[in-house]
């Protein structure tokens, strides 16, 4: 059955513009109509995507479903085009703004909040990509309005929650080894491919690749990933402190240097203090590689526990004890490479075509 489908991304970064298109690629016999945003100006684009596209002729026009990433306020934008408060909208939140770092310019805006609040109540589904961001949506939404002093309707995270499902964000099956590698528990390449921001804890690499050496560990490293202009100075530490020890710095351009680089890690590590999915993990260990990352955030549902270090978020420096001490188990007795068979795109299709004529063809 050939649907319409209008896709809406407000603030269209690397992660939903790699979702959107694959969405799109997934289903090709459906007309899809795509209106982005480019990913700059925050506080403008949460609070006035609907004011940027109030013109675009597409929004006049009848579609059997409407997708929006969680950057879009569709609240508002339903009660701007109102024929679309007759169409199925279909929220989907690649992260949310009650667990997401913020800088010390941000801290206490509701405004952010409030768009993914009024957004979840507007669409007919939410959609998670880990029930780790759907739980902390949940108890941050529970949180924020038990400071509201009063009109706080009952049952309002319930009845969010009854709409709630988790669905990932796809692992293309290109990236999946068909045959585990040995992994070189001598002198080991890890590997470290996350945005170059804070959230991703740079501070907490530094303090980890200090206690490789402080153990005389011998290992190699390559440090790759999108980078801003104001980067944390962390990573300007880590290129003078551990120069010697880099094999590839930096963002990748070309696609296939980035999966050629993921097919000869031995290890991928993250330090991260915020990551609702992790697609760097999950692809990184979709193709190969031993995973090292911290006991919290979505690494929970993939990560076996034998590759989880403890999570010490007030104290860096007994975390990053912590890694190197799992990393030194693992070399010794590597345990056998889960490939996340789960996150597949062949494995998520069905799901995502269930989901989408549920809602666009209600009565078929």
């Amino acid at each position: 059955m050939t649907f319409r489908i209008l896709l809406l991304s407000a603030y269209d970064a690397a992660s939903h513009r790699r979702w959107r298109d694959q969405l799109v690629a997934m289903f090709p016999d459906y007309h899809w109509h795509a209106l982005t945003l480019a990913p700059r100006f925050f506080q403008w684009r949460i609070r006035g995507n609907p004011v940027s596209w109030l013109n675009e002729p597409c929004l006049a026009q009848t579609w059997d479903l409407v997708i929006a990433t969680s950057m879009v306020d569709l609240a508002t934008l339903r009660g701007l085009h109102p024929h679309l408060a007759n169409t199925p909208c279909l929220l989907y939140m690649h992260e949310n703004q009650f667990a997401f770092p913020v800088s010390g310019r941000q801290q206490g805006r509701v405004e952010p909040k409030m768009v993914n609040l009024y957004s979840a109540l507007a669409a007919d589904t939410v959609v998670f990509n880990s029930a780790w961001n759907r739980d902390s949506f949940l108890r941050g939404v529970e949180g924020f309005l038990n400071q509201m002093p009063d009109a706080v309707p009952r049952g309002l995270v319930q009845r969010l929650k009854d709409r709630a499902r988790v669905l990932p964000v796809p692992i293309e099956d290109r990236l999946f080894t068909e045959s585990p590698r040995t992994i070189d528990r001598e002198c080991p390449h890890l590997l470290w491919n996350h945005r170059w921001e804070y959230d991703k804890g740079p501070d907490r690499l530094f303090a980890f690749l200090e206690q490789l050496e402080q153990r005389q560990c011998a290992y190699r490293i390559s440090i790759v990933g999108e980078g801003f202009r104001g980067r944390p100075e962390a990573f300007d530490r880590i290129h003078q402190r551990f120069g010697d020890r880099i094999l590839r710095w930096g963002f990748l351009d070309n696609r296939a240097d980035y999966d050629r680089l993921l097919g000869t890690a031995d290890i991928v590590v993250s330090t991260a203090l915020h990551d609702f999915q992790g697609l760097a993990m999950l692809e990184a260990m979709a193709a190969g590689c031993l995973p090292l990352a911290p006991d919290r955030l979505a690494y929970r549902e993939y990560v076996p526990s034998a590759c989880r270090y403890a999570s010490l978020e007030s104290d860096v420096m007994a975390e990053a004890h912590a890694a190197a001490e799992r990393l030194q188990k693992l070399l010794r007795q590597p345990p056998e490479l889960q490939v996340p068979h789960d996150w597949r795109a062949s494995e998520l299709c069905p799901k995502y075509q269930a989901l989408i004529e549920a809602l666009a063809a209600p009565d078929q």
